[in-house]
This record gives C-alpha cells, sequence and structure tokens, in this order.
C-alpha cells in the first residue's frame, strides 16, 4: 500500500488527501496512528506527505519545500474558486521566501469573498484576476503581482530579498513590477514596495547577500559592484566576487550556510583560500559575513572601512582590472 500512495504523492507533487489514502487502503485511525509517530506529516487539514529521511538539507529549504506542498494542498481543496497569490504563489515559482510567514497559504479568489482560517488567507480579487500562470498542477498569480502583494507587508530588507530574487530568476523584469506597483497605488505597505523595487539588483545571488546590500546602503557606503570578476595583470580570471569597492580594493563575500555543503565541501574550502590568497596578492582586502554577523550591522561595516584603510595603507601594490560579471 506505502508504494501506490507514494506514486499517487508523487503525482501531486509530493502530498497527498485523506481521500486518496482511504482509497490506497488506509484507515482514518492509521492515518492518525501515521501522524502521531511521525511516519506522515500533517500539512492542513485533510492533506499530508510522507516523512522523509533526513539529509543534507538545510533547515530553511525543507520548511519552503512542505511550504509548497501545503500549498498545492490547499488550492486543489478549494477546486479552482482561488488562484496562489503572494509568497504561496512565489513559492510555487521557486522564488526563495524562507524570511516571509510561511504559516499559512494566501489565495486571492477569481469572485467573492472567501473565509479565512488559520491555515488560509483568502483575499478578495481586488484588483481583478485576469492573468494566471499553471505550475505544479496549480494555478499561481504571475511573478511580478505576487511579487507587490507579498512585499507590501514584509519589512524592508526582507522585501528587498525577494524581489532580487524575482529579477535574479529572469521570470520578471522591472518594468513589470512597475507596472504591478500601480495596481496597489495607495494601498498599505505600497511604499515599502516601491522602494524595495527601486533598490533591487538582478545580479544578487542570494537571501544574504540581499540583506548585506541593504546594509552597506542604510549606513552610507557607496554601492558596490555586485558579482565583480577581477583579473590578474595577465588577464587571466582570479574570481568572481560576491561585492567590490573598486576604489577601494575591497572584496565583500556572503558566506551563507550552504557554500561549502556536499560531499567536496572540503575541496571548496581549500579552493576558496587559495582563491582569497591570490586576491590579497593582488591588493585586495577581502572581507567575509556570514549570517550572524547581519545582526550587527555596524561592525560590518567597521571591517569594511578598516579593510579600506589596510588597502590604502598597502604602497607600491597595482590593483588588476575588474568588472562586472
Amino acid at each position: 500500500m506505502r508504494h501506490k500512495l507514494q506514486v499517487v504523492a508523487d503525482w501531486r507533487g509530493g502530498w497527498f488527501s485523506r481521500a486518496d489514502a482511504l482509497c490506497c487502503g488506509y484507515t482514518d485511525s492509521d492515518i492518525r496512528t501515521f501522524v502521531r509517530t511521525g511516519a506522515w506529516t500533517r500539512l492542513c487539514r485533510g492533506a499530508f506527505m510522507l516523512a522523509e529521511p533526513d539529509g543534507d538539507q538545510a533547515l530553511w529549504q525543507t520548511q519552503l519545500e512542505r511550504y509548497i506542498r501545503m500549498s498545492q494542498a490547499v488550492y486543489h481543496r478549494l477546486g479552482g474558486r482561488a488562484v496562489l497569490s503572494h509568497q504561496s504563489a512565489l513559492a510555487v515559482l521557486g522564488v526563495p521566501v524562507s524570511l516571509l510567514d510561511l504559516s499559512r497559504v494566501h489565495v486571492t479568489r477569481f469572485s467573492g469573498h472567501g473565509r479565512t482560517t488559520p491555515e488560509v488567507v483568502q483575499h478578495v480579487g481586488v484588483p481583478p484576476v485576469r492573468e494566471v500562470l499553471t505550475i505544479r498542477g496549480a494555478e499561481v498569480m504571475p511573478m511580478a503581482r505576487a511579487v507587490v502583494e507579498a512585499i507590501r507587508f514584509a519589512r524592508y530588507p526582507v522585501a528587498v530579498s525577494v524581489v532580487d530574487a524575482a529579477l535574479h530568476s529572469s521570470r520578471t523584469t522591472s518594468a513589470e513590477l512597475a507596472d504591478a506597483l500601480t495596481l496597489f497605488a495607495s494601498r498599505t505597505g505600497i511604499r515599502t514596495a516601491e522602494r524595495a523595487v527601486h533598490f533591487a539588483e538582478a545580479r544578487t545571488e542570494s537571501v544574504g547577500e540581499s540583506l548585506l546590500r541593504v546594509v552597506i546602503a542604510e549606513h552610507g557606503l557607496p554601492p558596490p559592484v555586485p558579482q565583480a570578476e577581477i583579473h590578474d595583470s595577465e588577464g587571466q580570471l582570479v574570481g568572481r566576487v560576491d561585492f567590490l569597492f573598486a576604489d577601494w580594493r575591497v572584496v565583500v563575500e556572503f558566506d551563507g550556510e550552504a557554500k561549502y555543503r556536499g560531499t567536496d565541501g572540503a575541496e571548496a574550502v581549500v579552493a576558496e583560500k587559495w582563491r582569497e590568497d591570490r586576491l590579497r596578492g593582488l591588493g585586495y582586502q577581502v572581507v567575509r559575513v556570514a549570517w550572524r554577523d547581519l545582526d550587527h550591522p555596524a561592525e560590518i561595516v567597521a571591517r569594511i572601512n578598516r579593510a579600506k584603510a589596510l588597502a590604502r595603507a598597502s604602497p607600491g601594490v597595482v590593483p588588476a582590472a575588474a568588472g562586472a560579471g
């Protein structure tokens, strides 16, 4: 029976309903037992997923995948009366929204009002829903509108991370986001959304880099070049760095928790150290920032300024050419 239910869950995208379980020969008593023992995980009313073995996946990735399945299950339960919207649409579209509130699924109804519950927020279709996408068997709001819907209720740094990720995915453009902003003019949170869209940078490659960009800007530092390529005197690529203050000869790297994850993690650490030594040899100072450092933004800025002073105090070093990646 387990194999049959696994096939159903795979077909649905990793989740199954109570009705699916009953059709596969399980009983309500079985369901309660499996949920209690942790063999199954309850996603929302009437929807479950099979427990997965622990892997090398980060906690936020596990939580996001669970949220995607929960969103699909809610969409299926509503039977086409609504479209996934806000962060639920973005999650299904592949945008990393782990810093947004993922406690409830967001949908926008095609018409009328729906009941909001502890599991689902049902939004009225104002402005009307005129275009939808079908992803993973569910209808979702187009990317640009979903971005604006979600970030209107987010803190500014989080809003920036969402817009950066959406642009980096190449599934929306700055022009489309600007058009989506007009749909919600004078609505709650629109100023935050406008600021985030204006500040967005498609070359930013992670949520942590987005948050670091906000720290740099809000402390009065000039905007660094993201994903800059640095070459040696012979034109050979030394490395592509997260951020470069070219005039200061300062490189800033964000070390995400998954940067060295995997079977070749040790080799990656060695390669990174070798690259950093070469950058220093070319006259660059390197500042590394981790997630925990984001709680102390003033210290990040102080470290960048110290690196700037050290670079300027290195006479006779000629920096190599650098450019945007």
